[in-house]
């Protein structure tokens, strides 16, 4: 399946989103913030390695994670989602 749309990871990288895209699910076209932190911090390919190395029902949770911290990061580059 085609997707009609690309999500924000193709978006982003400025290329064809393939129908077996590993990160489409988890960076949807209406979220690219949320891609950008991401691959600002752990870059497209280490995310998309990270994720396929993982079982399908906790890629989601994954995702999250990652997210959650590259956000952090990009706030605070040093401590990131650690409080002191």
């Amino acid at each position: 399946m085609s997707h009609s749309t690309r999500c924000a990871a193709c978006k982003s990288l400025r290329r064809r989103c393939p129908k077996d895209c590993a990160l489409a699910p988890y960076f949807p076209p209406t979220n690219p913030q949320r891609f950008a932190c991401v691959h600002k911090i752990f870059g497209a390919s280490n995310t998309t390695k990270m994720l396929e190395q993982l079982p399908l029902h906790l890629r989601a949770v994954a995702a999250d994670c990652m997210s959650f911290e590259a956000s952090s990061r990009v706030v605070d580059p040093v401590y990131g989602s650690k409080k002191i």
